[in-house]
């Protein structure tokens, strides 16, 4: 399960409104190799779905993600930071060992 916390769905649902970003879309998130501590999050809408796509709804948002990042991402939940001091879209990952300075990378 991957978890949506009310900030980002808020935030989601802002973007939403907005016009930018069509319903149907949904959120896709993956795990990718860089940052400094090896592994780092990616995060797009998307509106076409992935053979072996794993598909979670929580607090009215459709989350998506392939089948090895979801290995990472297990139990963890999105969240939302705005403000100066706001880090955007963020994930509170307990599979996490390390992470690093900026919260932009991580390791497991």
């Amino acid at each position: 399960m991957i978890r949506v916390a009310e900030s980002a769905k808020s935030k989601i649902d802002e973007i939403r409104a907005s016009g930018s970003i069509e319903e149907d879309y949904f959120i896709r998130v993956s795990v990718v190799s860089g940052g400094c501590s090896g592994l780092s999050y990616k995060m797009d809408f998307d509106n076409e779905g992935q053979e072996n796509d794993q598909v979670f709804e929580d607090n009215g948002v459709k989350v998506v993600t392939d089948l090895k990042s979801f290995l990472y991402l297990f139990d963890s939940t999105l969240e939302f930071s705005g403000g100066l001091d706001g880090k955007g879209f963020y994930f509170v990952n307990p599979n996490a060992t390390r992470e690093c300075g900026c919260g932009e990378s991580f390791a497991v």
